[in-house]
């Protein structure tokens, strides 16, 4: 009798066993997992990286929302910033001698500085002293070269260095920058605007690969 007895209780503990086990791998019941906006975006929080603005990204300012084509990537020593081709609104326009809308990002003593850039081919001007363009008086501030990498369309090589030469007014509101992309090539003028995070809205580009 009392080996049936142990008998009987080593039967119960593993039936308890396999019951123990058993509730564990059970899924448990709770809220379903809600889905997520795949636009959803902030674009106040100073993350304009390339993982939120590259090719294929949309960025809306104003009334015009803007498609990112091709974006490049620039490095000088420890400093990073980007340059963004837009394509959406008037676009190219030979009439008033405006180019493609390229969109700068860079990170300024912990400030965001963000800067709508038109092409002006019309403009026949060299590095050096002080302009003046449509009525506004520009001086220079910064100078040097950067190394670059490129994706998507940019009309530009996949990686090379630029030599640049940036001139601002006297509140550094309009800018005016001057860029080589090799040796021997004439310098493209691009007139800027500075743009505050809050008049934009981005929604991010697609994960690379995707």
């Amino acid at each position: 009798m009392g080996d049936l007895l142990v008998i009987l209780a080593i039967l119960l503990g593993l039936a308890a066993v396999v019951v123990f086990v058993m509730a564990l791998r059970r899924p448990k019941k709770g809220a379903p997992k809600q889905r997520e906006d795949p636009l959803q975006f902030a674009s106040q929080t100073a993350t304009f990286g390339p993982t939120q603005l590259g090719p294929g990204a949309i960025v809306s300012h104003g009334s015009t929302d803007y498609v990112v084509r091709g974006s490049v990537t620039l490095r000088q020593g420890p400093f990073v910033w980007w340059e963004h081709l837009l394509e959406g609104g008037k676009g190219d326009d030979s009439a008033s001698g405006t180019q493609p809308v390229w969109f700068s990002v860079e990170e300024d003593e912990g400030r965001l500085e963000l800067v709508t850039w038109l092409r002006r081919n019309d403009l026949q001007l060299e590095p050096g002293g002080e302009h003046v363009v449509d009525g506004i008086r520009f001086r220079e501030t910064e100078r040097g070269s950067a190394g670059y990498t490129t994706e998507g369309t940019t009309g530009l090589p996949a990686g090379g260095e630029v030599d640049f030469v940036d001139y601002a007014n006297d509140d550094e509101t309009k800018l005016l920058g001057f860029e080589r992309w090799a040796p021997g090539m004439p310098w493209e003028i691009s007139v800027g605007t500075k743009v505050r995070p809050g008049e934009l809205t981005v929604y991010p580009a697609p994960p690379a690969g995707a």
